[in-house]
């Protein structure tokens, strides 16, 4: 499995506005930068080339579509914070997020939910 290459807080919304519309040209997208993030046109020419250089984008022929999905972003940082915060542990994860957070009925059922089809999945390999 290839390794999701590291995308920034500033440059992740900027990608939010690219997945919702992409494919898109590059100059619609310097206005949407404008108008969402108040960036000048330079900042997000230069956002397209960095991401561009890391696989994150691609720009050709100034149309520019992602190469890595908003799923791959948030489970690369997901796992980045597990490793750098809790030793990779899932469930020191879980239980300083539980015990933090106001957790309804409805969020411990789907997680349970989660957890029954994983293992269900799990048994079957």
């Amino acid at each position: 499995m290839k390794e999701t290459p590291k995308v920034f807080e500033s440059e992740y919304r900027f990608c939010l506005i690219l997945w919702e519309h992409e494919p898109i040209k590059s100059a619609e997208l310097v206005k949407l930068c404008e108008e969402q993030l108040g960036w000048k046109p330079t900042t997000t020419y230069t956002v397209i080339k960095r991401l561009s250089d890391r696989g994150v984008v691609q720009n050709e022929n100034t149309i520019v579509t992602s190469l890595i999905s908003q799923e791959e972003v948030q489970a690369a940082e997901i796992n980045e914070l597990l490793e750098k915060k809790f030793e990779g542990s899932l469930p020191a994860f879980i239980a300083t997020f539980a015990k933090h957070q106001k957790i309804s009925e409805d969020e411990i059922d789907e997680v349970q939910k989660m957890i029954d089809r994983y293992r269900r999945e799990a048994g079957d390999e």
